[in-house]
Parts: C-alpha cells; structure tokens; sequence
C-alpha cells in the first residue's frame, strides 16, 4: 500500500511516501506554506499525484502523553486532507521525530540553509518508517 506520511508544520510541512510494498520510505518534499487551507490543498494534490492510498498525519503529543493545541490543529489538518481526497488517515505518535532528523543530518554533516530545508521532510519519514514497522508487526491491522 502506498503511504504519504505528513509532518504539518505551521510554516513548513513535510512529506514522506513508501512503495506500494511498504518497504522504503523516501522524502517527498517540504511544502512552505502558512496558510492553514493552502497547505493541505498542496499536501493533498501531493497525496492524489503519488497515488497514496493511507495519509499518516504525525500526531505531536505532549511527552506526558496529553494531547495539546498542536496536537488538536495536527487532527483537523489530517480531517482536511481525508476531506480533500477521500483517502483515509491515520494519526500517529510523532513525539522526538524533529530531534531525531536532526541527528540524522548532523550525523550526514547537512548544515545551513540546506538542513532547514529538508529536516521536515527527513521527519516525515521517520513518522513513516515507524507506522510501517508498526504495521509489520500487526499483520492483522487494516489501517491502524
């Protein structure tokens, strides 16, 4: 099943799609967009033109497990986006994915201007990766 995972952002969004085999994650792109309307729009022309057939929306939980402003604004862009394109969604725990791309591009040397313009997007297939590992282990899920 082809997977667009989302990392909403309020000035950057970044994407991230698997193969139809679940097998490898890729960046997609990072949209730059403050516009709460316009920027699922963009996301979901994204999730229409790759043939996504799962949106996963990274669901920013505060560390004490409590869901907070920004994890209720992640919610009505994930509702937008299944609006926009009838695909379903998936939320899913996205705590430490921003620290952790941050480590992947200091561990690779990405710095600068470059760094700020990628790490939503390596988020985004951190958020991935992890629903697929999760989806591995529970063959029995359909969606969630």
């Amino acid at each position: 099943m082809k997977i667009l995972a989302v990392d909403f952002g309020d000035s950057r969004t970044g994407l991230a799609i698997c193969d139809k085999f679940e097998m490898l994650a890729s960046p997609l792109t990072v949209i730059h967009e403050y516009n709460f309307e316009k920027c699922a729009a963009k996301t979901a022309e994204y999730a229409i033109s790759e043939k996504a057939e799962l949106i996963v929306v990274g669901y920013p939980k505060n560390m004490n497990n409590t869901v907070g402003e920004r994890a209720e604004k992640c919610c009505k862009f994930a509702e937008l986006l299944s609006e926009l394109t009838n695909i379903p969604h998936v939320m899913w725990d996205e705590r430490c994915t921003t620290v952790s791309a941050h480590g992947y591009l200091n561990e690779t040397n990405v710095r600068g201007k470059k760094r700020k313009n990628i790490v939503d997007a390596v988020a985004a297939v951190i958020i991935l990766e992890s629903y697929m590992g999760y989806r591995k282990n529970n063959p029995d899920i359909t969606q969630n």
